[in-house]
């Protein structure tokens, strides 16, 4: 079976769409992303996941992949993939909450994938 960002999006709060529009939005002006919609989440890539979307009722769990582990109070869990890989889960529960920090997050994390693919 094939999923949608709309079978995601279905029966949940208006925010929810609202921070999933916005994250979009802002991650577009990083260069091509590829969004891969699976049962439980939504993939962001540029050739390989960078990023997570968790739908929930109202908010989303977002999870960065970074190479290093973050420390911070926005982070509810960590979880090592491997040697060096980090998934980094957010909980954003308004658009506003995706601001500068995090987008700096978001942005290592796309390049780190680039750079990946680039090899």
């Amino acid at each position: 079976m094939e999923y949608t960002e709309i079978d995601h999006l279905r029966d949940k709060e208006q925010v929810v769409t609202d921070i999933y529009e916005k994250l979009i939005a802002e991650l577009r002006t990083f260069g091509p992303i590829k969004i891969e919609p699976k049962k439980t989440s939504i993939h962001l890539g540029n050739r390989h996941g960078f990023a997570g979307v968790y739908t929930r009722r109202n908010y989303i769990n977002l999870e960065v992949h970074l190479n290093y582990q973050l420390t911070s109070e926005r982070v509810s869990k960590v979880e090592q993939a491997s040697a060096n890989p980090f998934h980094h889960t957010i909980k954003l529960s308004e658009p506003n909450e995706i601001d500068i920090e995090l987008l700096n997050w978001l942005k290592q994390a796309y390049e780190i994938k680039k750079i990946k693919t680039k090899k």
